[in-house]
């Protein structure tokens, strides 16, 4: 990753635990990967991080192979095939069945390989359709998710069931995570992959370059989301790699920014910082997702003593600011 995105990770992992230990971190070259690999490699940690191209996690055998080679104390399952609404309503079966391969495969390979620690992020969208704000942990099979999202959160959710049946049979020790909507640099804005943000960003800047007079926004506005800043997530993820789990493994745990902001609100925001001064019009035919997200908080910091740093403002000038210096790089086909 360009230093331009890694300058302001800032080196808060333990020192004292992360030196000298062996971690394995999949997705490592990603948006929220890279994050993590700059915070454990600033505490000392020896970082592996294979790419695709050279481990494919959905075929059999590569990550017990990979586990072999490089015998990690710690696993963190970073990668992820993910998407926009339309991304998903497009490529379900895909998209599933990849993010279940991967999971499954690196839970087993670090039962098998005897890993210390297994780190797993699942998704916001696992969370059911109509959960009470703000989601709790406890909330989290109490309905189906959003149809759109519902393929890609039952596979991540699988993840939790494997993880947790073989801490049961087997004693396997594992975290895992629940953020909400991420963002920040780095993020990807091509249109096969982009999320809610940079997806808006693109457009607001776009027609503020320009001088169009409206910008057309899927759906009605009166969705809800939880934005949290990549590198808030990023911290604490590795911090669920030092907490002791004591007799137990780390049950889920929710990491949310503690603000819910609307998708109209969000618009507002992004046009209003871009210098876009035209119409919004909704386009009510296209989906508004999830009715609303929004995180119980409080495990986190009770847990792993975690907060969120980084405002919702701040965090969307930096994302603005990163994209207009880098857009070549924001807006490459990652299918290319």
């Amino acid at each position: 990753m360009p230093t331009s995105v890694l300058r302001s990770v800032r080196a808060v992992a333990d020192v004292t635990f992360w030196t000298g230990r062996r971690v394995v971190v999949t997705g490592g070259a990603g948006f929220l990967g890279r994050r993590v690999v700059a915070l454990l490699e600033a505490a000392g940690a020896r970082v592996v991080a294979p790419r695709s191209i050279d481990v494919d996690l959905t075929q059999p055998g590569h990550a017990e192979r990979m586990i072999s080679e490089h015998r990690p104390s710690e696993v963190f399952h970073l990668a992820a095939q993910v998407g926009g609404i339309g991304y998903n309503l497009a490529q379900p079966a895909p998209l599933y069945l990849a993010n279940l391969l991967m999971g499954t495969h690196i839970i087993e390979a670090a039962r098998l390989g005897g890993v210390d620690n297994t780190i797993l992020v699942g998704t916001v969208c696992s969370y059911p359709k109509f959960t009470p704000v703000p989601f709790a942990e406890t909330d989290l099979w109490n309905g189906y998710p959003e149809e759109s999202n519902a393929p890609y959160g039952i596979a991540k959710k699988a993840h939790l069931i494997h993880a947790q049946v073989n801490a049961l049979q087997y004693g396997q020790r594992f975290a895992y995570l629940i953020p909400t909507n991420l963002y920040g640099p780095g993020d990807k804005f091509h249109p096969s992959v982009s999320h809610v943000i940079p997806a808006l960003i693109k457009k607001c800047v776009q027609a503020a370059e320009g001088g169009a007079s409206h910008v057309d926004v899927w759906g009605t506005g009166s969705a809800s989301r939880e934005y949290l800043y990549v590198d808030d997530a990023a911290r604490a993820i590795v911090r669920a790699g030092e907490v002791d789990a004591g007799d137990g493994p780390l049950e889920p745990i929710n990491l949310g920014a503690d603000r819910e902001v609307t998708i109209k609100e969000t618009v507002e925001t992004i046009a209003e910082l871009v210098g876009f001064t035209g119409e919004l019009r909704w386009d009510p035919s296209k989906p508004d997702g999830q009715p609303r997200r929004g995180v119980d908080g409080s495990r986190a910091n009770v847990v792993l003593g975690w907060k969120p740093e980084m405002s919702f403002d701040e965090g969307l000038r930096a994302t603005i600011d990163w994209y207009l210096a880098n857009r070549a790089e924001a807006e490459r086909d990652p299918h290319a």
